[in-house]
């Protein structure tokens, strides 16, 4: 079966032939890298840039505007923080040219901890690309969800953001419903990924002369702003995306052999999201748990508790959680450090279990009760000012 990291290169090769991407632009993208995790190798259209993010994004807005179709790489999400200013003008210039103007541009970028970066090349990036609007932003978990958002991505007519994990780059499908359609097979029908590697993987030494061989995959999207039911449940809702997804489907599994019966949704698109397979979950489990490898102070999961709480707030049988990356300034190098900086199966595992440890009943605050909060503020200022509100 592919990797991500060939899904990724795929998707580009049937954007560059038929989707009319036209440039394929980064540090190291083109010849004879292919790339820092090899996801351009044997494109057309790429080519290297300086090392310089800002140069790379504002050329990509550039391209976009000129009528062409980019697809920008930034090595590391880590180096993507200086650009801002330029992504938030990709982001509103749809909005603020009255729809005049498109740019029609993917920015593509590695993200998260798990390949021992330390602190330079281990953050993550959803919660501040979640902030610029007028940015799609996708984030996928498996090679074949990879293919499609990047597909749906070039075809978008505005900017698109594909948050790629880096602990999952080399990772293969973990079935045959990820298999990209047009991946060889052998004779039994298996996926051959010796054979894939042989075709599209540059040989080490001299490259020159070598070509892939493109399999004929087809257009296959994943649609923005559909979520994924990974692992069906009725007791708690499991919400994440990129590398959490295993963590999380792991932890349901295990917590399943002590009668918990965890939800697993993969959000995929983390804007738009799905709000109507968030709601419809809570609804159904009345317990919610948001998991992410970003740091938890402004997570992207705040959001989206905030939201939760407000609007299914009758149904919620125990208070959201988070668990989140520790809000450290960064990921340390060794095991033990980095372990203890995201989310990993131990900690999710106590996330759920903290999740159904509270009152079983259907809601905090029934819409039916008649139950009345009484308190009273008192202001401590010149004519010592009380006052008592009442709330039903």
């Amino acid at each position: 079966m592919a990797t991500m990291v060939q899904a990724i290169r795929m998707a580009l090769h049937v954007g560059e032939e038929q989707l009319g991407v036209t440039d394929i632009l980064g540090e190291d993208v083109g010849p004879p890298l292919g790339g820092v995790f090899t996801a351009t190798q044997g494109l057309k259209t790429t080519w290297n840039t300086p090392l310089d993010e800002r140069g790379i994004v504002g050329a990509a807005i550039g391209l976009a505007l000129a009528g062409q179709k980019p697809v920008a790489e930034i090595q590391f999400c880590d180096y993507a923080f200086n650009t801002i200013d330029l992504l938030k003008i990709a982001g509103n210039t749809y909005w603020s040219s009255n729809g005049a103007f498109n740019v029609p541009m993917v920015l593509m970028t590695p993200v998260g901890s798990g390949i021992h970066g330390s602190l330079y090349h281990s953050h993550s990036f959803d919660a501040t690309a979640t902030r610029i609007p007028g940015w799609k932003i996708l984030m996928p978990s498996n090679p074949r969800d990879a293919y499609g958002m990047l597909i749906s991505a070039i075809e978008d007519p505005n900017p698109v953001m594909v948050l790629v994990p880096k602990a999952l780059m080399r990772s293969k499908a973990a079935g045959l419903d990820e298999m990209i359609p047009g991946e060889p097979e052998t004779p039994s029908g298996e996926p051959d990924g010796r054979a894939l590697g042989k075709m599209i993987d540059a040989p080490l030494g001299d490259r020159d002369a070598w070509t892939p061989e493109w399999p004929k995959t087809g257009i296959e999207r994943v649609p923005i702003g559909v979520a994924k039911t990974v692992r069906a449940g009725a007791d708690v809702s499991v919400f994440c995306y990129g590398r959490m997804v295993q963590v999380c489907k792991k932890a349901a599994d295990e917590l399943s052999q002590r009668g918990v019966d965890a939800e697993v949704i993969d959000l995929r698109s983390l804007h738009p999201y799905d709000w109507a397979a968030i709601s419809s979950s809570i609804r159904k489990t009345g317990r919610a748990v948001f998991v992410n490898e970003d740091t938890e102070i402004t997570n992207f999961g705040e959001h989206l508790i905030r939201r939760s709480v407000e609007e299914l707030w009758d149904v919620l049988r125990t208070p959201p959680i988070l668990e989140a990356g520790k809000h450290v300034p960064g990921v340390g190098l060794a095991d033990n450090l980095e372990n203890a900086s995201v989310p990993g199966l131990a900690s999710v595992t106590s996330a759920i279990e903290r999740a159904m440890s509270g009152p079983a009943r259907p809601g905090l605050f029934p819409k039916k009760s008649r139950m009345a909060i009484d308190f009273t503020l008192t202001h401590e200022t010149p004519g010592s000012i009380s006052r008592a509100y009442r709330h039903r």
